[in-house]
């Protein structure tokens, strides 16, 4: 199976186009202040002047010095970045695995840190980026299959291990189904939930309760893109200002805001690199398949592979009970709430992350 060599590259001409529709961006005049009714006006006209003053050729650079590839799987394109391990190893094969609204790149810095000891895969998942959507329904089963085909049938590892939230956290639950022999670990930055969701304690009605409540205040970007995924992709696919608004909008909402992580992300430049990703490949509607198709996934049966959490400090996981995990997954090792980080913690703190993989890991070593 052939692996091309891959570089990014954007040219001059839709560089130009994308700064031209930032430059006559039309703000919204809102009465609310601040995020209280999402992202617009004075907020947005912050984060589009920054995408103005962004060094693209220099972040490609950035990006072009990574190794990456793309591969057919099952006649889709796939496209990863590798970061090798160094020294001697062992290395364990490892993917990390984004989510949405993410790319790969939210990963470099942590795979930067664990080289030593791993042998680091970061894919763009299904429909984001340079990655091909596969054909519907685009289920997190679906996305576990391209991913094990990747692992093994291309890269020709025998085992390998995951760490992911999100789409890519679901994707790992599904490996640790379908594949346990095949995974050394899946490390998880959001709680799994049992096929049978229904609470059985106090303490599961409670965090429940308050999920449905923090949804009700939250969730309207993935009702529009589980039932009406053409018509916001529509409007983003024109406008790279509301297309920097909606993914914004969830990094804002999702980051741990008690431990810097707002300030880390802003300082980064990581949402200008990401919009760009998304607006030049015109991927932020494949993005949506996967919601679109959400109803589509099976029931899960129980996770039988090892299994840690690592759970992040997002909204929508405060308070999540340990006993859902444990009745997801019978090879639940670890669970444990990371010091600091969100929903991208992977990302916000790259370095407590790089010690959650290298603790999980040397426990599964301990149990051999």
């Amino acid at each position: 199976m052939a692996i091309d060599d891959f570089r990014v590259h954007v040219s001059d001409d839709v560089l130009a186009d994308l700064r031209d529709r930032l430059a006559r961006t039309r703000y919204l005049r809102s009465p609310r202040p601040g995020w209280a009714g999402g992202l617009g006006g004075d907020e947005l006209h912050t984060l589009v002047d920054g995408w103005l003053a962004f060094d693209w050729r220099a972040e490609e650079a950035r990006l072009n010095a990574i190794e990456q590839h793309t591969v057919d799987v099952n006649g889709h394109r796939l496209h990863f970045a590798r970061v090798r391990g160094t020294g001697a190893g062992p290395h364990t094969p490892l993917l990390l695995l984004h989510g949405w609204p993410s790319a790969y790149v939210e990963y470099l810095p942590l795979a930067a840190l664990l080289r030593d000891a791993f042998d680091v895969v970061i894919p763009s998942l299904p429909g984001f980026v340079f990655s091909e959507a596969l054909e519907p329904p685009l289920t997190r089963r679906a996305i576990a299959e391209a991913l094990h085909g990747l692992m093994t049938g291309v890269l020709g590892f025998e085992r390998y291990a995951t760490f992911g939230g999100d789409i890519g956290g679901g994707a790992s639950t599904w490996l640790g189904v379908d594949h346990p022999s095949s995974l050394v670990g899946l490390q998880l930055l959001s709680g799994p939930f049992p096929a049978d969701g229904s609470p059985q304690s106090d303490a599961e009605r409670d965090y429940l309760a308050a999920l449905d409540a923090y949804d009700r205040l939250d969730g309207g970007y993935s009702e529009i893109m589980l039932t009406r995924p053409d018509t916001i992709a529509a409007a983003l696919a024109d406008s790279p200002a509301g297309l920097l608004a909606w993914i914004a909008d969830k990094w804002h909402d999702w980051v741990d805001h008690e431990n810097g992580g707002w300030e880390r992300v802003l300082d980064s430049g990581i949402l200008y690199t990401i919009a760009t990703l998304y607006w030049v490949t015109d991927s932020i509607g494949t993005s949506f398949q996967q919601y679109y198709d959400y109803d589509q996934n099976p029931p899960r049966p129980p996770i039988t592979a090892p299994v840690g959490v690592y759970l992040g400090r997002e909204p929508g996981f405060a308070g999540f009970p340990r006993s859902l995990a444990e009745r997801a997954a019978p090879g639940l090792r670890e669970f444990v709430l990371a010091p600091a980080g969100g929903h991208f913690a992977g990302f916000e703190h790259p370095e407590l992350a790089a010690e959650a993989v290298r603790r999980f890991h040397a426990r599964l070593r301990d149990e051999v």
